[in-house]
């Protein structure tokens, strides 16, 4: 593997470990999902550790499939280069047959900003990536789309969905739904029913570089490489959409 930068290096390494996810599921198949997604998990984390340790050596990782010891290493919390990775994204996603709708995660956290990174939807074929970011369509107004989860969307979304004229588009992982931000099948991502770093630092990082929104919902800023890895809400949309879903939101919250 050639790497030029670090942007290439989380295309790369995301795309590459896709593919590997993508022969784990053709070799072991769909009979026994509770098998395949302890594969997926663990193919894809030690072939991601494996690299970066080779290629960043100095940098720090966390990584969903990391131990608590790992994700507590203080070493991570003074470092000022860390990789934040999802090696599956989607985990349920990944163990149905025919479902496109999961994801590889690799970003780059430095001084408090996130630098780099990329999503693979190895099952799409493609990988969004902040060295040549996806340009979003301009939204022209009318009722527009919200990605949420699949099995467990929150009921203020629903709410919210109402209030500012929108419709519900259940999708599986959280870089998946953003992900569709960025490509034009939806127009935002709203979550708030609990998440960790590692679900959505890649994609905000390729969601910031082609200019969308991605803000906590209450408008405050996403914070990455804390101590505890919990980030429990999000909101990514189109830029022309922020305001009016922000409102929407403290609305409902009053």
């Amino acid at each position: 593997m050639t790497i030029r930068d670090d942007h290439s290096l989380a295309a790369d390494l995301a795309t590459e470990a896709g593919e590997r996810l993508l022969r784990i599921r053709e070799r072991t198949g769909f009979g026994d999902s509770s098998a395949l997604r302890a594969e997926g998990d663990r193919a894809s984390h030690v072939f991601l550790m494996e690299s970066l340790a080779r290629l960043r050596p100095s940098d720090s990782v966390l990584s969903e499939e990391a131990t608590r010891e790992e994700r507590l290493d203080p070493r991570r919390l003074g470092a000022s280069r860390v990789w934040i990775v999802d090696p599956l994204d989607g985990t349920r996603e990944f163990s149905e047959e025919g479902r496109s709708d999961w994801a590889v995660h690799v970003a780059l956290w430095e001084g408090g900003t996130l630098t780099a990174g990329a999503v693979a939807l190895p099952a799409q074929g493609r990988t969004l990536t902040t060295a040549q970011p996806p340009k979003p369509p301009s939204f022209d107004g009318g009722r527009f789309r919200i990605a949420v989860s699949r099995t467990r969307p929150p009921e203020f979304v629903q709410r919210l969905a109402y209030l500012v004229g929108a419709d519900l588009v259940p999708i599986g992982s959280a870089g998946a739904k953003i992900s569709a931000v960025l490509t034009g099948e939806v127009e935002a991502y709203v979550h708030a029913g609990g998440q960790y770093e590692w679900d959505s630092a890649a994609p905000v990082a390729v969601a910031q570089a082609a200019g969308a929104h991605a803000s906590r919902i209450d408008g405050s800023e996403l914070t990455y490489n804390q101590a505890d890895p919990s980030l429990p809400d999000i909101l990514v949309s189109l830029p022309e959409l922020a305001t009016s879903l922000l409102s929407g939101i403290r609305d409902l919250h009053r």
